[in-house]
């Protein structure tokens, strides 16, 4: 299996900010993360593919502890790179970001982003071959989303999240046409953790 995970929580994604790169986890982010690695540690996974933006590689961390599986990290499950705009308050900002033509200063459009998310997708999948366990892959909630529209087949009674949580799980099947058995699952959350503002920013 391969199990994608979006990271924990950030104090700037709390707040709907555009986060930069060295955003680490909040204190809720961090037990977040403790507790989707307590659920991990039960799903015989042996290795971890994470974004090495530190929001995602502190994700791992407990993961990688709690499995003892090994790890790399790779800048091809960045979160989409808003350039000039990252720091912005999204209240501050009068058009979609996201939407696929945006070309933010110094950052990726849609297309670009789409693009280094499938070789993302590949070098993920190839990883996947290498291993006799399942795979975890910690990225980003843009990144979740693009693989799921490029990559993924839902069930027809399967709704895809408008947003994926801070921490949610979701489980793909490793061979194509990588059927997606659960999506965006928080049940390892308990209501300190569980926080609805959590999910109001992707990036």
């Amino acid at each position: 299996m391969i199990y994608l995970i979006r990271h924990g929580e950030t104090a700037l994604n709390a707040a709907a900010v555009v986060q930069p790169a060295d955003t680490p986890l909040n204190e809720r982010g961090k037990r977040q993360a403790q507790l989707l690695a307590n659920r991990l540690a039960e799903l015989e996974v042996t290795h971890v593919v994470a974004s090495d933006l530190a929001r995602a590689a502190m994700t791992a961390e407990p993961i990688v502890r709690a499995t003892s599986a090994q790890i790399e990290h790779t800048p091809l499950l960045q979160e989409r790179n808003f350039g000039d705009i990252h720091g912005t308050p999204y209240a501050q900002l009068d058009f979609d970001i996201f939407a696929r033509g945006y070309q933010p200063p110094n950052g990726e459009d849609g297309d670009a982003f789409d693009r280094r998310v499938l070789e993302a997708w590949n070098h993920v999948l190839e990883a996947r071959r290498r291993l006799k366990g399942n795979l975890a892959v910690v990225t980003h909630g843009l990144v979740c989303r693009s693989i799921l529209e490029q990559f993924l087949e839902l069930p027809p009674d399967m709704l895809p999240p408008e947003l994926f949580s801070n921490s949610g799980l979701t489980i793909v099947e490793q061979a194509a046409p990588h059927r997606v058995q659960l999506i965006n699952c928080v049940a390892h959350l308990d209501q300190t953790t569980a926080n609805e503002g959590s999910v109001s920013a992707q990036v």
